[in-house]
């Protein structure tokens, strides 16, 4: 019988073997599924699409945008200079490197994540930011999202782009960010949730988990485990456009999933792109 541990770490390995690949070939989709419909000038058009400023678009190290988001947490987040902020699941730089120039020189943007091909990417973009934008403000560790290399009450704000969902354990994620906000701290969140259950054939599927749908839990699941971990004020909001958007560009990864829906039924009926909230009390 498989253990906990062992389920964890089985999934850990298929979402790093998959997210390895992406940052190999330099963008999504193609041969590897993931959470997104576009590579190259599509990204950027994916971007913009939800919410993406085609100045900060245009900031970005050459290859940052890999087209893995499913929302805008820099701008939810409204950052301010000075403010640290920390990125779960990080990727190429993509938000941080946004983020980074929106809290500016007395700020920090930290990005993590577990893949080791996705942090050799990140760094390596981190050196154009640099030339670009003369900050010397953003940093990535290497680390899982349910243990953050990152200490107690030291962040202003946690961003998150569509990578939570992926976690096997998704409870003890929101513990770990709640432990690290500082009080008064908040969090910003861009995720993919569930209007209803998805049918076990779905769920099964290894395109799935990677694309950030198999992992998936319910909008009321996510708003109880932000809130049993301590966070108040919690928002969310439903941006089903988003999936929809997926579906009419024709994602392989979408148009494979959608085969194994019951007929007649469409994806954002069961799937949303979902905007989070929340903050930790000052007391």
């Amino acid at each position: 019988m498989e253990s906990n541990r062992d389920h964890t770490d089985a999934i850990h390995t298929k979402v790093r073997n998959g997210y390895a690949a992406i940052a190999e070939q330099g963008a999504c989709c193609g041969p590897v599924a993931s959470c997104c419909g576009s590579s190259g000038d599509d990204a950027a058009k994916l971007a913009e699409s939800i919410g993406y400023a085609q100045d900060d678009l245009a900031s970005l190290p050459e290859g940052a945008n890999m087209g893995l988001s499913c929302g805008n947490p820099v701008a939810l987040a409204s950052l301010k200079p000075g403010e640290v902020v920390v990125d779960l699941g990080s990727g190429g730089g993509f938000d941080i490197f946004i983020a980074g120039r929106k809290v500016g020189a007395t700020g920090r943007a930290i990005g993590v994540d577990m893949t080791a091909q996705m942090l050799s990417k990140a760094r390596h973009n981190a050196k154009t930011y640099q030339e670009r934008s003369g900050l010397d403000n953003v940093e990535f560790r290497l680390g899982e999202i349910e243990h953050l290399p990152v200490a107690d009450n030291s962040v202003d704000v946690l961003i998150s782009n569509c990578v939570i969902n992926l976690s096997p354990d998704k409870p003890r994620v929101w513990r770990e960010m709640f432990r690290v906000l500082k009080p008064g701290g908040r969090v910003a969140v861009s995720d993919l949730a569930l209007l209803q259950p998805i049918p076990q054939e779905v769920a099964e599927m290894v395109e799935a988990l990677v694309g950030c749908i198999a992992g998936a839990v319910l909008v009321k699941e996510t708003e109880r485990m932000a809130r049993d971990a301590g966070l108040v004020d919690i928002t969310l909001t439903e941006k089903r456009d988003y999936v929809d958007t997926m579906t009419d560009w024709n994602d392989p990864l979408f148009r494979k999933i959608m085969e194994s829906l019951p007929p007649g039924t469409k994806m954002s009926e069961f799937v949303t792109s979902l905007y989070v909230t929340g903050k930790k009390s000052l007391a």
